[in-house]
């Protein structure tokens, strides 16, 4: 069987990060984020590309956002890279989705489908270690030594306030492309709600389903 060529979906919190690791030993593929693509490519030549900077770098030196223009070439590169991948973090807008389609061809494409209050209560609920950099949750993953438990921060991306406005962005700009892949009927919608091996079984199943 091909290494299968996976698109994961979903809002920050809804468990991309957890179930992305679990696919990439299950199957053998690369983890693609644009983060990673960025950061492998900051010395990547776009001169030819009528752009301010001559870098991807030098935007994330400066704290600009990379251009889309640069993103699709980036991932682009990525993805002619890697045999199989499960690519998380892109496409971000229908723009970018549609770009995507001229790159490759996804075998299939994942959305964990979570409720807003349910995301808001996980992301608020995380705690951060700072000397460890280790991620709890006061719920679902305290810690179990009480020295630990006591210097936990809450990181400032993690407060409602910023959370909301997180997920604001999220619905605005990549609705669209949830909708856009259910509409080819190429969406796979899974229960993000579950227990996270629940969750797991689902995208499993529906991957070799599609391969």
């Amino acid at each position: 069987m091909a290494q299968p060529r996976i698109l994961i979906l979903g809002a920050p919190g809804a468990g991309k990060g957890t179930q992305s690791a679990k696919i990439i030993e299950e199957f053998d593929v690369d983890h693609i984020t644009t983060g990673d693509a960025l950061r492998s490519n900051k010395e990547m030549d776009i001169s030819d590309m009528d752009t301010e900077y001559d870098t991807p770098g030098e935007y994330m030196d400066q704290g600009e956002l990379v251009p889309d223009d640069v993103v699709n070439a980036i991932v682009d590169e990525a993805l002619s890279q890697a045999d199989g991948f499960v690519l998380d973090g892109y496409p971000r807008n229908l723009e970018q989705a549609e770009e995507l389609e001229d790159m490759t061809d996804l075998d299939v494409v994942l959305y964990l489908d979570v409720g807003e209050e349910e995301l808001v209560h996980r992301l608020t609920g995380r705690r951060l270690d700072p000397e460890t950099g280790e991620i709890y949750h006061v719920e679902y993953n305290p810690p179990e030594d009480p020295e630990v438990e006591a210097r936990l921060e809450q990181r400032d991306d993690d407060t409602e306030e910023t959370v909301r406005e997180r997920l604001s962005v999220f619905h605005e700009n990549t609705e669209p492309v949830i909708e856009y892949y259910d509409e080819q009927g190429d969406l796979e919608r899974i229960d993000g709600e579950q227990a996270p091996d629940a969750v797991w079984a689902d995208v499993k199943s529906t991957i070799e389903d599609a391969s």
